[in-house]
Order: structure tokens, then sequence, then C-alpha cells
């Protein structure tokens, strides 16, 4: 399906570490944010919400490694999120190497995000350039680690809401057998994902590909240990957008979210997992107000 923010876009191919990343962008006016696409999909997913946003911002999504126009990876170890953090600086230094940018993550991407997010402080390659960040349906995974500790260890209704995560991620623990999901992504993903989208049709011809490779997202990095006892944490501005309805992050696993983000702000939208193309005007508003009113917070 083609969407009119597509056809505004400019497409470079930005190299990270060996590796050819497909990167689109708009026009170079006003503040700059890239946009990081989860799993399934590819940059395509974000076009509804740039356009809203296109005649006052720099608009930047890229396709992330073994998605969409990018190149494949060769091992599962190269979809380690240090790798896919390299990515996202690799991008910043072609889209805008002397200013900070706000970054917008989804799914996996914001999961990836958050990576950087926490590093922004001792990472010198992000040092400086992040000046917020906007997470939709995708936590920082040591953060869900402590989630995890809190519900085994609290009271009867926090456990009931670890184990109802538990249940709501059944895929994630199917995702780690070998062979088996890449069979079921490329005959039955219409069935699978049907459960988080109504409409099937942003989804791009490369799907059933694009679903294969990013299995290695989940296989590479969830048995990670945390870095930092009871998880990292973040003085950046942080915007959790919560979509209320979401099938497979639920909204108690980010509760306690003002724990690891002091500048933390909270949206919700009445919407299911995929929200930037469910509910792009809104999104796109909030977005819009954030990134403003953020913009300009750190320099390089």
């Amino acid at each position: 399906m083609t969407d009119p923010a597509a056809a505004v876009m400019t497409r470079h191919a930005v190299d990270s570490d060996g590796l050819r990343l497909a990167v689109f962008e708009t026009s170079r006016v006003g503040p700059t944010i890239v946009f990081v696409h989860g799993f399934p999909d590819t940059h395509a997913v974000w076009d509804p919400v740039i356009a809203d946003l296109r005649d006052r911002f720099h608009c930047v999504a890229y396709d992330v490694r073994g998605a969409g126009e990018s190149e494949v990876p060769s091992s599962r170890g190269q979809y380690a999120l240090s790798c896919l953090v390299t990515d996202l600086v690799a991008v910043l230094d072609v889209v805008s190497p002397d200013r900070p940018v706000h970054v917008v993550g989804h799914d996996w991407g914001s999961v990836q995000a958050w990576d950087a997010v926490v590093r922004e402080k001792s990472d010198p390659r992000l040092a400086g350039r992040i000046s917020s960040y906007t997470t939709i349906s995708g936590p920082c995974l040591d953060h869900v680690r402590a989630f995890a500790h809190a519900a085994r260890r609290g009271n009867g209704n926090e456990r009931r809401e670890g184990l109802q995560q538990l249940v709501h991620s059944w895929y994630i623990f199917a995702f780690q057998v070998p062979w088996l999901p890449e069979l079921a992504l490329r005959n039955g993903y219409r069935q699978l994902l049907a459960k988080g989208c109504r409409s099937l049709a942003h989804f791009e011809s490369t799907l059933p590909e694009d679903a294969a490779h990013g299995l290695n997202l989940y296989r590479a990095n969830l048995r990670r240990r945390s870095r930092v006892p009871g998880g990292p944490s973040t003085d950046l501005p942080v915007l959790l957008v919560v979509a209320l309805r979401d099938n497979y992050v639920l909204p108690q696993l980010t509760r306690d979210l003002h724990r690891f983000a002091a500048n933390l702000t909270r949206a919700e939208i009445d919407a299911g997992h995929w929200v930037p193309r469910s509910h792009p005007a809104q999104l796109a508003g909030i977005v819009a107000e954030f990134v403003s009113r953020h913009d300009g917070d750190h320099t390089r």
C-alpha cells in the first residue's frame, strides 16, 4: 500500500560496521525526529505518522538490520542490542551529525532505542546526541527483568499481573525453538498478527522474510543479563505512550517506569499494539507537542 509520506522521502544507504542500512528522510526543516520500527515491520509503518509531521519536522526512518531494504546480518550475534545501537549511531552521524535528535521507537524499535538511551551517559558516541525519547509498546529489557523480579516477590495482585504479562508473552518463548517459528511465520503469519492488528494492509511484501530474520532479535537478546542491578536509568526526557488495548505489552508492565526515568511524561491511547498505523494522527500530535517542548534540552 502506497502512503503519501513515502513519496516525499529521500532514500540513503548508510554503512554500519559493513552492513548497509536503508534510511529515508524528509526535507531537513525543523528539529530531527528519528523513528525506529519494530518486529516484523519496516520503516513504512511510520509513513502515516510522518505524513502529519513532515511540514514541521525533519523526519527520519530506517529499515533496521534484516528488515525491508536493509542488508541481512550473517549471524544471530549480529542482532545483539549493541549492534542495533551502533546502527542508530551510524544513522545519526549521517542525518544529524551536529545537532541532537528526538528518537521515537515502537515494539523492538523501542527496545533497541531504550538501550541507546540508557547508554547515553556512558557511551561517548551517544553523549549529547538525544534530546528526548518516545517509547511505544517496547520496554527496556532490563526494566522488564526488574518488573519480573518485583512480581515474583510482590503481593498477590503483583504476582497476578506478572503472570498475565507472562501469558501474553507466550510467543517470546515459542520464538526460541529452532526452525518451527520460521515455518509458522512463513505460512501462518496472518493469523498470528491478526491478534494485534485489525488490518494487515500496512505490512510490506517482505513480511515473511523480515519476520523470519527478526526472530534473531529475540534469540540474541532475551537471555542477556542486566548490566545494572535493579535496572539502568536515564535523566533524558522520556514520553511513554501506553496503548491501552495492547495484547503484547500490557499497560502494567510500564507502571513503575518513573523509577528508571526521572523526567517521565505519560500519554494513553485507546489502541492496540500497532498505534503508528491505527492512530497516526493522535500519535503524531502527542509526539509533536513533546518534541517541541524539549527541543534544545541537550546540545552537543
